[in-house]
């Protein structure tokens, strides 16, 4: 299984990562990281360069790791500081150093070339230093299966009456059309469903009085970063699209990270513009995603178990899976730029 290397990827929340080491796989590479004393987390290949035992097997000894076979010690920046019993230290002592960045309490990790990665390139909405929203992390979905078909999980309107029709979606929505829109950045999904009851959640917190124009719009960021765009207005106002942040909305974002070929973690938050610093609300909401979330992880672990049973993929094709098939080839053509660019 090949995957886009040259991407900003969640590593976890920052709440994770300690002064102590901790053992983390992305992209099927093990990795030892830990928070140093000034705060900065540090990601190094999780295998020393001598007898290839696991760093993470090893100790945290003043922001340096000390391998627990022989004794080496690696700075942050994965280069060997010490050798026990020697004065002269190889310059093949060293481990892969990962660039790390830290933001909203998420902490990324770049998994390509050094000097490839730029900050700018991190995933980041304007609503998270909004004070009129309310940013909450929630918790970490693990799924046994590949990362592509969360993917277009997350990028599929269409699912939402059939598999969550007491949480995000119900009946009204089941024969309305899903329209695309491909740009340069990012690939769009959404519908309307004018002039219907509201769903679970707003029925709760949107205060109202009878039906409701409400929106999903699917946002899939390349490679593996998912923004769901929805909420519910009263159908009287004839809000235009342009102005539905007036109405009850959320953000529900996902950030999808490959561990393995057939093991994705989905970690998922929310921004929302309704009840505003209500701790109770956001544990609301977190108990409503993840039984909404359980029900996607029951769907997509069985299609990962039918996947790897059957002998060739599914032929049929639908109006509604557009936005998979170019999230499919564009994953690809990244993957293949990467391999056309190793070989140069």
């Amino acid at each position: 299984m090949k995957f886009v290397n040259n991407a900003w990827y969640v590593a976890g929340w920052a709440s994770e990562f300690e002064s102590r080491l901790k053992s983390i796989t992305i992209l099927e590479r093990n990795i030892v990281a830990y928070r140093t004393i000034d705060g900065r987390v540090v990601a190094l290949d999780d295998r020393c360069p001598h007898k290839f035992l696991p760093l993470s097997k090893g100790q945290l000894v003043e922001d340096q790791i000390v391998c627990g076979y022989h004794g080496l010690t690696f700075g942050g920046d994965g280069v060997c500081k010490r050798i026990p019993g020697q004065s002269n230290i190889p310059t093949s002592a060293k481990v892969h150093a990962y660039p790390t960045y830290e933001r909203h309490g998420i902490v990324w990790i770049w998994m390509g070339e050094p000097e490839h990665a730029d900050t700018a390139d991190v995933f980041d909405l304007p609503q998270f230093e909004d004070p009129s929203w309310e940013a909450h992390l929630g918790e970490a979905l693990h799924l046994k299966c590949n990362y592509l078909s969360v993917a277009e999980n997350l990028v599929d309107p269409a699912h939402v009456s059939w598999v969550h029709p007491t949480t995000l979606g119900n009946a009204a929505s089941e024969d309305i059309p899903v329209d695309f829109e491909i740009t340069d950045k990012n690939i769009i999904a959404w519908r309307w469903i004018r002039d219907s009851p509201p769903i679970g959640f707003f029925q709760q917190y949107g205060n109202f009085d009878g039906n409701v124009d409400r929106w999903h719009y699917y946002y899939l960021h390349l490679p593996c970063t998912a923004v769901i765009d929805f909420g519910s207005v009263e159908s009287a106002l004839q809000l235009p699209e342009a102005r539905r942040h007036e109405g009850c909305q959320i953000y529900a974002i996902h950030f999808m990270t490959p561990i393995t070929e057939n093991y994705t973690i989905d970690r998922w938050m929310h921004i929302r513009n309704t009840a505003i610093d209500d701790d109770q609300v956001a544990a609301q909401i977190d108990a409503m995603f993840k039984v909404a979330f359980d029900e996607d992880k029951a769907i997509l672990e069985a299609i990962q178990a039918e996947e790897e049973r059957a002998a060739s993929p599914p032929t049929l094709r639908l109006a509604i899976d557009k936005g998979a098939n170019v999230y499919r080839k564009r994953i690809d053509r990244l993957i293949e730029a990467e391999s056309l660019q190793a070989a140069e």
